[in-house]
């Protein structure tokens, strides 16, 4: 355990991610506690974290978590399913004062908008692979028919700022394309970077198909933490947005402002 650190109300919240996905996390936050400043990092030199072994989902997020921790941040979002579930527990474990959020797919939801749905959860293959989402999905099987299904290659479009178009229509099709014709009632994104591909997910299965992500109860969460802690700013202007990633270029935090706004 480290030692106690003191937070500053007037600090600003930081967000992670392993690349671009996190920023529909922090859209959410930004519409919540529009007063914050807040501090993003995405570290898309090394993404797809999906594809990584657990330990070294691990050591890339505490490396970075302590470099937002060392920028003055107050609060910390772990704004990616994967790294959430492989590091999450740990760092409650090393700053326990430390209001810290990770994310998790919003299946309950998705079970408890029907009876009995058929719901798929969509996230990256390491995501699939770990045992918290098993456990999760273990805990609504009894409502609902739910499928997870691995998804190599989705969050790269959203790392090329690629939202839309053919491209991605077909791959989308091809990924999934077996579960549209057999017939799904609701999709969890259970992947950050996968809200941005929303409209295309929904031109494939049709409007008939709800669809679920959980940014926004992580965003819920980090304001009620916040609050317990006496953290959130007094501060009545407009909060700010850093934008920092591990693939330092204009193109990149361009396109991280670009989502932001979406």
């Amino acid at each position: 355990m480290t030692e106690k650190k003191d937070f500053d109300p007037a600090s600003p919240v930081g967000v992670f991610d392993s690349g671009m996905g996190g920023i529909s996390v922090l859209r959410e936050m930004v519409r919540l506690m529009p007063h914050e400043d807040f501090i993003y990092f995405g570290d898309s030199a090394n993404a797809p974290y999906g594809i990584k072994k657990e330990e070294e989902i691990r050591e890339l997020t505490v490396t970075h978590v302590t470099r937002l921790l060392e920028e003055g941040c107050k609060g910390i979002c772990v704004a990616c399913n994967t790294a959430t579930s492989a590091a999450v527990r740990v760092m409650r474990g090393m700053w326990p004062d430390l209001p810290l959020v990770g994310v998790e797919p919003a299946v309950k939801p998705a079970v408890l908008s029907m009876d009995h749905p058929k719901v798929l959860v969509l996230a990256t293959p390491a995501t699939v692979r770990q045992e918290k989402l098993h456990a999760l999905i273990a805990r609504y099987e009894d409502d609902a028919d739910i499928t997870a299904v691995p998804c190599p290659g989705l969050m790269e479009f959203v790392e090329r700022g690629e939202t839309s178009g053919p491209v991605l229509a077909s791959f989308l099709s091809e990924l999934l394309g077996e579960y549209v014709s057999a017939g799904v009632d609701a999709i969890v994104l259970g992947c950050t970077h996968y809200p941005f591909v929303r409209d295309s997910l929904a031109s494939l299965f049709g409007e008939s198909v709800r669809i679920f992500d959980g940014g926004e109860g992580s965003a819920r969460r980090m304001r009620v933490l916040l609050d317990e802690a006496d953290l959130i700013t007094p501060s009545t202007a407009q909060g700010h947005v850093t934008f920092y990633n591990s693939v330092n270029s204009s193109d990149k935090i361009s396109l991280c402002r670009r989502l932001l706004k979406m």
